[in-house]
């Protein structure tokens, strides 16, 4: 069997995810990976066999999305000519990870494909929103990747389509202890803007791990990491708080290991908004931003004895087996109508 495997390089979700779920589609075949985007800061550990800039996100200091920079990266013509010659017609199973060119190609030659991660998940009218929802965040979430087939990550199993998350083996194999640090990783905020907030904290001490950290360096109350997977995840392991975005590896992880969490989404990033309704539901402390108030609420965490306890151990056969009944599924029944696709304006 030829596998194509499109995964997303925006963030460090989705190459995490890969890079656990490709041992397992090797097992049934060759695997040729699309890589796209431009703005994780993980590198593929495997061979990429076709490679592209595609769509990314961008951040600025303080959270917040970079529209300028966003609007700079996209270019009309470029991705009409990738999305034309990409070869997804020569592969027997094409899977999608929140890819936009995989999904406009397969949508112009007719090719059945099925979109699998955590934003395949929105596909479901139950999985949770905020109590404001944005349109066109909406419209993003349900469209930028569309394919003939879904399965979904979330935290919870919100549709019979909906699988819990994927949990790298260093951490399903990690013992968890409680030191005295602090995990921190807001990939949207600068090293700087973060020690402003967190060096009068003087009592706690953190681990902060920033893309603009070369080497690690104390200072005062604060430890600074280059982004690396083994020492987050060591970091991470033996917390006794993590705060993070309100993406979807990083928050799963740390429930998986019962560690206490606040989130804070990126502002203007609508999942994320969504992950953090989801979170609030299930018991975990998510905030607008670092403001007024952010200390006490950091104290009360660590003084509460509850943690939220999940069961993601074991979603790798679920996977699996969900993806081979979709195989045998699209090998039987003619490819769905792709004729009111919303973004084939570019296809």
């Amino acid at each position: 069997m030829k596998i194509f495997y499109a995964v997303q390089a925006t963030g460090n979700g989705h190459i995490s995810r890969a890079m656990e779920l490709l041992p397992y589609l090797q097992q049934y075949g060759t695997v040729d990976i699309f890589l796209s985007g431009d703005n994780s800061h993980l590198l593929m550990d495997a061979p990429v066999k076709y490679r592209s800039k595609g769509l990314s996100l961008y951040f600025n200091s303080t959270g917040g999305l970079d529209y300028w920079k966003i609007l700079r990266g996209f270019h009309p013509l470029s991705l009409r000519k990738e999305i034309y010659e990409l070869p997804v017609e020569k592969y027997d199973l094409v899977i999608n990870d929140f890819e936009y060119i995989t999904s406009a190609a397969c949508a112009k030659k007719r090719i059945p494909s099925v979109q699998l991660g955590h934003q395949a998940s929105f596909q479901s009218k139950q999985t949770p929103r905020p109590a404001t929802r944005n349109a066109i965040g909406e419209w993003v979430l349900k469209n930028y990747a569309r394919a003939t087939h879904n399965i979904g990550l979330h935290f919870e199993c919100y549709d019979d389509f909906i699988l819990p998350p994927v949990i790298k083996q260093e951490i399903l194999d990690a013992e968890p202890v409680t030191k005295e640090h602090i995990t921190v990783y807001l990939p949207s905020c600068s090293a700087d803007f973060l020690g402003k907030i967190l060096h009068p904290i003087r009592s706690l001490h953190f681990h902060v791990f920033s893309k603009e950290i070369k080497q690690t360096v104390r200072k005062s109350n604060i430890t600074f990491f280059p982004v690396s997977k083994t020492l987050f995840n060591k970091s991470m392991i033996e917390c006794t708080g993590i705060i993070c975005g309100a993406g979807f590896e990083t928050p799963a992880e740390a429930l998986y290991l019962q560690k206490k969490m606040i989130c804070i989404p990126t502002r203007g990033q609508y999942e994320q908004l969504c992950n953090a309704a989801s979170l609030e539901q299930i018991g975990i402390r998510c905030l607008k931003k670092i403001g007024d108030g952010f200390t006490t609420t950091l104290y009360q965490l660590l003084e509460e004895k509850k943690t939220v306890t999940v069961n993601y151990g074991h979603t790798m056969p679920l996977i699996l087996d969900r993806l081979w009944r979709v195989y045998e599924k699209m090998n039987s029944h003619v490819v769905s109508d792709y004729s009111a696709w919303p973004m084939g304006e570019f296809a």
